[in-house]
């Protein structure tokens, strides 16, 4: 599995946190901690891919709001999932839609699955 992510010019860190986030549940739900399989650099001569490596690469360019994909490979075919934001609007949308469901809440501290939750 390898994850690549693509931001605008002035993100200043990499890889970013949605791809951390991707690599952590590709790492928990194989039974993994991510620290164990995560490759963030290859170059020269590294040898083989080690078996169950989790890999990132971070591209930098331009105007980029945000991309991320992550590609499952194997012999003779792979899988790729990519989402692509082209606006920073969505994430304004996505704040605001959690600030008026917070608002209808009982005070007290909220995670994100409950947030997200269908039912809530």
């Amino acid at each position: 599995c390898d994850i690549v992510e693509f931001h605008h010019k002035r993100k200043a860190d990499a890889p970013s946190g949605t791809a951390m986030n991707l690599g952590m549940a590709i790492a928990e739900g194989r039974g993994h901690a991510l620290a164990d399989r995560a490759v963030f650099a290859r170059h020269g001569q590294v040898g083989a891919r080690g078996e169950q490596e989790i890999g990132f690469a971070a591209l930098r360019g331009g105007d980029v709001v945000g991309e991320h994909t992550v590609i499952f490979a194997t012999d003779g075919e792979r899988l790729e999932l990519t989402h692509r934001a082209t606006s920073r609007d969505i994430f304004a949308r996505g704040a605001l839609a959690a600030a008026i469901w917070l608002a209808r809440r009982e005070p007290r501290m909220y995670n994100f699955d409950e947030v997200l939750a269908p039912s809530a």
